[in-house]
């Protein structure tokens, strides 16, 4: 008899040692971010949201399960040597369990056997929460060190800073993650509001002071149509212009034309403006027909979240005014979309 209770005593010690070696684990990955996963299909930030959300109560379990083992064990241990014995070994076990289930060996076995059905634990978890509700208090406070794991989840910090960080800040940080993906297409100067000059316009006063009123300080100039553009025209070298002589745009402008094309990165463009030195580049798409503008100022207004909005412009948003077909393109009396 004695040996069976022996057996039950190394038993339920064993079971006490793998029950306290285990250490469930908990996500570094944060909230938001496992949501975020979840949201596009990702089975394992679903698991994690499932463990994340049962954690409380698996540690709950963990320790009524230790405690329920260690009262066994000081009972059996009584029952097979008697009460001196009995309690001399229960206290030296219950100092020393908690050291014994760290030591690597039983830690890792302990470990993987809990990894290996921890997701029928947590069914069994899931499945009788209104009952393990009631140990909660048992359970310890679950640190973790979070880390970021996108850049998603960093703008979402952001914006929930609160007052941490000033309105312009905010705009900074996430324009700049945003920054490297965004493309030509989505910030330049539509080509419905482009405006341009002909290789053959004569400079005159009126001509001049139209192009003023523009609000522009370059102009694309161009043979026949804007798909055939042959340099830019620099207002600020018009100041000095002799308007008593004939001159043409041809001969006031500067031939070089830089083009980009639409689907190119904002970082792409920012690195060709560093590059050429030049602040205009004509973008034009697969065809290389010119679709837009795109200036050293509409790259760093996405940089930097500000339109930057000087006494010279004539419009805050030029997009917003293409949009508005100003110039009617494409727009006859009996004109249908199909």
């Amino acid at each position: 008899m004695m040996l069976i209770f022996l057996f039950l005593e190394i038993a339920v010690l064993g079971l006490l040692i793998f029950v306290s070696g285990v250490v469930p684990r908990v996500s570094q990955i944060s909230k938001f971010e496992l949501e975020r996963r979840k949201s596009i299909g990702d089975n394992m930030a679903a698991i994690a949201m499932k463990r994340e959300a049962l954690l409380t109560d698996v540690f709950s379990l963990q320790r009524v399960l230790s405690a329920l083992l260690l009262v066994l064990f000081v009972v059996l241990s009584v029952v097979t040597f008697g009460w001196l014995l009995g309690i001399i070994l229960s206290v030296i076990v219950a100092l020393e369990y908690g050291r014994i289930a760290r030591i690597g060996l039983w830690q890792r076995q302990s470990q993987k056997l809990y990894e290996k059905h921890e997701q029928q634990i947590l069914r069994f978890v899931e499945k009788f929460a209104g009952i393990l509700r009631f140990m909660r208090s048992v359970a310890p406070e679950t640190t973790t060190n979070v880390r970021l794991s996108s850049r998603e989840e960093l703008h979402h910090l952001v914006e929930t800073s609160g007052t941490l960080l000033s309105s312009d800040e905010k705009l900074l940080i996430t324009h700049s993650l945003t920054f490297g993906d965004r493309t030509v297409k989505e910030i330049m100067t539509p080509r419905g509001v482009i405006d341009s000059i002909s290789h053959k316009e004569l400079l005159g006063p009126l001509v001049l002071d139209d192009l003023h009123k523009t609000g522009h300080s370059r102009f694309p100039v161009v043979d026949g149509d804007i798909d055939h553009v042959v340099g830019m025209l620099h207002i600020q070298d018009l100041l000095t212009l002799d308007t008593k002589r004939s001159t043409t745009a041809g001969k006031a402008m500067e031939p070089r034309v830089f083009y980009v094309r639409e689907d190119q990165t904002l970082k792409h463009a920012l690195t060709a403006f560093l590059r050429t030195r030049h602040h205009l580049f004509v973008v034009v798409n697969e065809f290389r027909e010119t679709v837009g503008l795109l200036s050293l100022e509409d790259v760093i207004e996405a940089l930097i979240g500000h339109k930057i909005v000087d006494e010279f412009d004539a419009h805050d948003d030029l997009r917003a005014v293409a949009a508005h077909n100003p110039r009617g393109n494409n727009h006859p009396e009996k004109r249908e979309d199909v």
